[in-house]
């Protein structure tokens, strides 16, 4: 499954039922490498999510990992501190951020 499938169908699982992310705003960019590699923003306002690749706002929270593991991230067969650990995943900016990430995943795996 490519990255964009993966958020496509993330973004459907919140949309369809936003309880998990009710009143949640943030910004995320994903630096990702490999061949489906690329900068990915995930935008949480107003109960839904959006995504779409390349920056159109300003990120609160920068991941950088490869397309792979990004695609097992959201899948929930990688765990986000043993890969932060590990350095298969760098954070910038607001690390309790990505913990709140870890969370709204975990919800909609």
């Amino acid at each position: 499954m490519s990255v964009q499938a993966t958020l496509s169908v993330l973004a459907e699982k919140i949309n369809e039922n936003p309880k998990g992310i009710s009143g949640f705003q943030a910004v995320y960019q994903f630096h990702l490498s490999g061949e489906d590699g690329g900068t990915y923003q995930v935008k949480f306002a107003d109960d839904q999510v959006s995504f779409h690749q390349g920056t159109l706002d300003e990120p609160k929270c920068i991941l950088e990992m490869s397309d792979a593991n990004f695609i097992k991230l959201v899948k929930g067969e990688l765990n986000p501190t043993s890969a932060f650990m590990m350095g298969k995943l760098k954070v910038k900016g607001d690390l309790s951020l990505s913990l709140k990430l870890q969370s709204i995943l975990q919800k909609y795996q």
